[in-house]
C-alpha cells in the first residue's frame, strides 16, 4: 500500500495558520469562520445532508464524539462554504478495494482549506464503510476544511495505523451515490477526470 500521506491526506497542505485565537473566531464577508469556530454543545445533534452533481448522501454528526472538528465543518457547511467545491480525490488500495473519497478543498488541488487549521483532539470511533472524517497533513494541528468518506471496511487497518484522522460522524443515507463518486474515472493520480461538485450542504437537526 502507498503511504497515507500520498492516499488519504491532503497533499502538502499549504494554507498558512490563521493567527486569530481558537477561542475568539470572526466570521468573513460570508459569514464563514476564520479561525476555529466556537465549539457547539455535546448535547447538539445535527445532519448535513451534501447535495451533489451525481446525488445526495446524509452525514449524521458525533459532536461528543469530536467536538472541535465537527463543529468546525458545521460552521462551514452553514456557511456554504462546500458549494461548488469538487471531490478531487478518488483513492483505491493497491490491491483495488475501495478506499476512500476525499473532498473540501476549494481549490480542488489537494492543498487548499479555509485559511486556518484546528486543534488536534482526541479520535473516537471506528474507521469503516461510510465514515466520514477529516483529512490532513502529517503535521500536527493541521485540519481545515478537506473530509474524506471511507468507501470499505477494509480501509480501517491503513487508517488505524495511524489514527490521526478525526471521525465526523457517518453517511446515514445516499451511500450509493458515495459509491458513484468512487466508480468515476481517474487518472493516474487518483484524481477523477470529470470531478463532481457539491452543489449546496443543508445542515439540519438529527431526528429523534
Amino acid at each position: 500500500m502507498r503511504p497515507l500521506i500520498t492516499v488519504v491526506l491532503a497533499a502538502a497542505l499549504t494554507v498558512a495558520a490563521c493567527s486569530a485565537s481558537p477561542s475568539s473566531p470572526t466570521p468573513n464577508a460570508n459569514g464563514c469562520p476564520t479561525s476555529q469556530p466556537a465549539t457547539l454543545g455535546t448535547e447538539v445533534s445535527n445532519d448535513i445532508a451534501f447535495e451533489t452533481t451525481l446525488g445526495t448522501f446524509v452525514v449524521r454528526l458525533a459532536v461528543k464524539n469530536s467536538p472541535i472538528a465537527v463543529s468546525n465543518i458545521s460552521a462551514l457547511a452553514s456557511c456554504n462554504y462546500y458549494d461548488n467545491v469538487i471531490f478531487h480525490r478518488i483513492a483505491y488500495m493497491d490491491d483495488g478495494t475501495p478506499f476512500v473519497i476525499q473532498g473540501g478543498d476549494p481549490t480542488g488541488t489537494g492543498s487548499g482549506g479555509p485559511g486556518y487549521f484546528i486543534k488536534d483532539e482526541p479520535v473516537v470511533g471506528e474507521y469503516r464503510r461510510g465514515v466520514i472524517a477529516m483529512a490532513r497533513s502529517s503535521q500536527p494541528d493541521s485540519q481545515g476544511s478537506q473530509f474524506f468518506v471511507v468507501l470499505d471496511d477494509a480501509a480501517g487497518v491503513p487508517l488505524e495505523s495511524a489514527r490521526t484522522y478525526a471521525i465526523l460522524g457517518e453517511v446515514i443515507s445516499g451511500m450509493d451515490v458515495v459509491d458513484a463518486i468512487a466508480a468515476l474515472e481517474r487518472d493516474g493520480q487518483d484524481r477523477p477526470i470529470d470531478p463532481p461538485k457539491i452543489i449546496s450542504t443543508t445542515v439540519t437537526p438529527s431526528a429523534p
